[in-house]
């Protein structure tokens, strides 16, 4: 029995018992949690932040293989010549401003829709086609390359792991010469001090970042406006799936300072260094460099249309329940209503045909199943299984439904009342999964990056009804261009809209 996800990606079979454990508000985290054995790989499950901090170093890795595997953890690299030529421009443009003589910089796209950048000390670099599409000019992509950089010259990784090495050495004398107790408390201090020590980090590499785009001809601000922009994703998933953004309450033991601490110390430096709106964003060639970039989920893993998801390459799709905001992740897909009070999970195990749906479902997997509940069903031509499961205040409906010979899909709805209207809403969804032909499958595009140039009288509300995205068209449209209201456009500015 091996758990693994519609994208495709199976995973180890340990410990894969669904435990129906809920702790309020974030309903969702259970369905995400879903089997111990699926390994989070940071994907669009998980809250978008900002570039990462240094990476790990790993002294006795060959820098090829590093690379490769970086490359295989993000879905792959992503093949853009106009982009990848507009990034090489800023890595020569850093050239004669970074002293740094040992290293040659190469920069990698990479085939995720999540923010995220990050750097290896060989002098490889990667961005997200998602941080790409974030990004509304030159100065904050270039903002972000010379934040990794500066993690490598500083060497910043080297030294967090020096730091946690001296912690944990310092943790185990504690425990060997006095008691538990004791390295318990010198082992939180610890943690405090590593925290601190990274997010330090963080802002030194902010700094030192913006006078390299400085002295490479950009605009300093060009950090502080992509920050910004960061803050705002974060907070716009948030509202999606109906929790509270939390970028504004920094957790001491976080390992980045908050966006606003961030964003705060972004213009500080800046100011030090030129007048706002007097440096070059270089937006237009930006813009033109990604202008047709795929966004969002590549078809391949999978893609979503309101409340629908298709997975062409597994041949499958299938509809939420009203109110829905799905997401796919590396492990399953996920749905949450508006509000946090309901969610579902969808994933696939295999089951060998020989084992019966009825023994696979009572077989452990799931806490609180109800026995008396099971229910044989036929779902499109499909052998299925429903049945209830309770745990606490929460009530689980789901199904497990026969896909082909060795692969059941499972289907599983959490809310707190299963009454007539919630069933019959789970079971019209648990209908609507179905197998899909070769010549629907190949009927899937890619969302894309798309540019429109403003007229006089279009306003962000008239540009964003264009835009195809399944939920909030128009806050989407204004964080994409880094716009704060509805209001009036610059009649002959390019913006940017998601468009299939």
């Amino acid at each position: 029995m091996v758990p693994h996800s519609p994208r495709g990606q199976r995973q180890s079979a340990r410990n894969a018992r669904l435990t129906l454990v809920v702790v309020a508000p974030a309903l969702v985290a259970l369905l995400l949690a879903g089997c111990a054995s699926m390994d989070m790989q940071g994907d669009r499950a998980v809250p978008i932040e900002a570039p990462a901090a240094a990476p790990r170093v790993l002294v006795e890795s060959n820098s090829s293989s590093e690379h490769k595997r970086m490359v295989a953890l993000f879905g792959g690299e992503y093949k853009d010549p106009a982009a990848e030529r507009y990034l090489d421009g800023i890595l020569a443009k850093f050239a004669s401003v970074i002293d740094d003589e040992n290293r040659t910089y190469k920069i990698t796209i990479l085939n995720s829709p999540i923010v995220n950048a990050f750097a290896l000390p060989s002098g490889d670099l990667f961005v997200t086609r998602g941080l790409l599409a974030l990004a509304n000019d030159g100065s904050e992509v270039a903002a972000v390359m010379a934040h990794e950089i500066a993690h490598v010259t500083k060497r910043h990784a080297l030294a967090r792991a020096e730091q946690e090495k001296r912690a944990a050495v310092i943790s185990k004398a504690a425990l060997v010469i006095q008691n538990r107790q004791r390295s318990e408390e010198v082992e939180a201090t610890a943690k405090l001090s590593i925290a601190g020590f990274s997010r330090q980090q963080e802002l030194e590499a902010d700094e030192t970042g913006i006078k390299t785009i400085f002295r490479a001809g950009y605009d300093p601000y060009g950090a502080s406006r992509f920050l910004a922009s960061l803050g705002r994703s974060s907070a716009l998933r948030a509202s999606l799936i109906g929790q509270n953004a939390s970028s504004d309450r920094p957790d001491i033991l976080a390992t980045h300072p908050s966006t606003p601490e961030r964003v705060e110390q972004a213009v500080k430096v800046a100011r030090g260094l030129a007048a706002p709106d007097t440096g070059n964003s270089d937006r237009e060639a930006y813009l033109s460099a990604i202008d047709t970039m795929m966004f969002g989920d590549d078809p391949s893993e999978g893609t979503i249309r309101g409340r629908r998801f298709t997975q062409p390459r597994l041949g499958f799709t299938f509809n939420a329940p009203d109110g829905f905001v799905l997401e796919n992740s590396t492990q399953a897909v996920l749905g949450v209503k508006e509000g946090g009070a309901e969610a579902l999970r969808l994933d696939s195990v295999a089951v060998s045909s020989d084992k019966p749906l009825e023994t696979y479902i009572a077989s452990g997997w799931i806490a609180g199943l109800v026995s008396s509940s099971l229910e044989t069903i036929d779902v499109n031509g499909m052998p299925a299984i429903t049945a209830t499961a309770r745990a606490g205040e929460w009530n689980f409906r789901l199904a497990v439904i026969r896909f082909n010979d060795d692969e059941v899909y499972r289907l599983i709805f959490a809310t707190h009342a299963l009454d007539p209207v919630h069933e019959k809403q789970f079971r019209s969804s648990i209908d609507s999964f179905r197998k899909i032909n070769p010549d629907e499958a190949g009927t899937v595009r890619p969302l894309r990056i798309g540019l429109v140039t403003a007229k006089p009288g279009d306003t962000a509300a008239s540009i964003s009804a264009r835009m195809v995205v399944p939920d909030k068209p128009l806050e989407t449209f204004e964080l994409l261009n880094g716009l704060e209201s509805a209001g009036p456009l610059k009649p002959g500015q390019r913006y940017k809209l998601v468009i299939e």
